[in-house]
């Protein structure tokens, strides 16, 4: 008989597609576990790290713009008190600043302890919960316009400003950064689904054939709560793809780069390694120098071993919160965030009455500036150190949950409060402008890896959009104008 091959083995039969994603894989899970590992060593070497007073040293004493939490309760007295509209928003913003910089660490200690794929989902959820508030209290009071601008101003600013100014950031010490390609792909494919499903009721209101623009409202509404119900189930699909039949797409690490500054020391690393490895020749050593060969080669692999531990401990975070002090961190600065935000928006009127900034200026961009506060520093701080994975799922993933979660869910809070003036027929300006942003942010992450260089484009539309808000002028659309050229054709 003729005996089995004794080298056989089940990854044998894998293809190299296959193959390389369960190395991927295990790769994944090997870096989680040996964070875990790591964590419950530390909590051994120092019993007392998670002390009340380290904890609260670790929550307000890790950034010196938390010096204006003091601006908090200020600025929701002054907003009950009989002071200017002017001064309460600008206190209010002044005030969200450094909550959002408390929620953004509150998030990256839950995504150390959660993995950087549910962490971002967290960050993105809790940094739109400002938007979510500000629109339901806007729609509330017919402040339709408000509602519509400041949602896809966010949008805007998340995909455009955070995300630019993360990569530039991020790009200025390291040559390139690694991201994972596959998530950002699936993430913008979405976008480009949301941008459509506002384009497409735009051009319905712009060209359909009716005799005024009170006859196209009916059916504009209606098509618009389709779409919305439609949306809503794709994000649901989405969640359900990313959390439970492919989840080990969003687990799979990305490449790390070294900072500049760590190149030389990385390089010294590699350099002993490969001495180890393969030592020099005797014929190749010159013969006054051959006598001290063996003791060099003895020594560098312990010295390599050696720094390249000191490496990879250095890159190591362990999170500085017990989990519950975080998600009540969380909780808190999220609900200080909505209160000052609500004052913010209440003081609107008070700034544009005077025409000097309008309100399209103040609904698509200042309002979003100051509402993404939480994932701008947030994406910023953890693009810094190297984390594109998470700092991308914070930008990318909130600009998704707005355009298929939140719009959706207004368009149908608006239905069930009777307010027919919500739809997705925005402006014409605005769809324009987010379907720009859309195609800009696919053509960058095509590759999987980013440069400062990207993030300086992002930006600069992002600055050449709020330009045009600026001398936008009000009561004006481009949808009227476009579709009184259609009739007249």
């Amino acid at each position: 008989m003729q005996e089995p091959h004794q080298g056989f083995h089940p990854a044998d039969t894998l293809s190299d597609g296959d193959r390389d994603g369960e190395e991927k894989r295990e790769t994944g899970a090997s870096s989680q576990e040996g964070q875990d590992q790591h964590l419950k060593q530390s909590e051994q070497t120092d019993p007392h790290m998670y002390s009340i007073a380290n904890q609260l040293r670790a929550t307000f004493l890790n950034s010196w713009l938390n010096l204006l939490l003091i601006f908090s309760p200020v600025g929701i007295a002054v907003n009950y008190a009989n002071v200017t509209p002017i001064a309460v928003f600008i206190i209010n913003a002044v005030a969200i600043i450094p909550l959002a910089g408390l929620l953004g660490y509150a998030c990256e200690e839950i995504a150390l302890r959660a993995g950087e794929t549910l962490g971002g989902l967290v960050q993105a959820s809790f940094g739109n919960a400002v938007e979510l508030i500000v629109s339901i209290i806007a729609l509330v009071h017919d402040e339709i316009d408000i509602v519509r601008e400041s949602l896809i101003g966010s949008i805007l600013s998340n995909l455009l400003l955070v995300l630019g100014t993360s990569v530039f950031f991020g790009g200025v010490t390291r040559l390139r950064q690694y991201f994972n390609v596959k998530v950002a792909q699936i993430s913008s494919c979405l976008l480009a689904l949301a941008s459509g499903s506002l384009v497409i009721p735009a051009a319905f209101l712009a060209w359909a054939q009716r005799e005024s623009a009170a006859e196209q409202g009916p059916d504009v509404t209606a098509l618009s709560r389709g779409v919305s119900i439609l949306l809503l189930l794709v994000y649901g699909c989405f969640l359900f793809f990313q959390l439970k039949t492919h989840s080990e797409i969003y687990k799979t690490p990305s490449q790390k780069v070294p900072k500049r500054s760590e190149t030389r020391r990385i390089n010294s690393v590699k350099a002993s390694e490969a001495m180890a490895l393969n030592p020099p020749q005797p014929f190749e050593l010159r013969p006054n120098h051959s006598s001290e060969q063996p003791e060099t080669t003895a020594v560098r692999p312990a010295q390599a071993t050696e720094q390249k531990e000191k490496v990879e401990k250095a890159d190591t975070e362990v999170p500085k919160l017990r989990k519950w002090v975080a998600v009540l961190t969380l909780i808190i600065s999220t609900a200080l965030v909505a209160l000052c935000a609500e004052a913010m928006v209440g003081s609107i009127d008070a700034i544009t009455e005077g025409g000097t900034v309008s309100r399209t200026f103040v609904g698509l961009i200042l309002l979003p500036i100051v509402g993404n506060a939480a994932e701008h520093s947030a994406a910023v701080r953890v693009a810094i150190k190297d984390k594109m994975d998470l700092s991308i799922g914070i930008c990318l993933g909130s600009s998704m949950q707005i355009s298929l979660l939140i719009i959706p869910f207004i368009v149908v809070l608006g239905w069930i409060l009777g307010k027919g003036e919500m739809n997705l027929a925005f402006d014409g300006f605005q769809v324009i402008a987010l379907f720009l942003a859309v195609i800009l942010v696919n053509y960058l992450i095509l590759d999987g890896e980013s440069h400062w260089l990207e993030g300086i484009l992002l930006c600069t539309l992002y600055t050449i959009i709020a330009l045009a808000a600026w001398f936008y002028p009000e009561n004006s659309s481009i949808i009227d104008v476009i579709g009184e050229a259609a009739r007249r054709l």
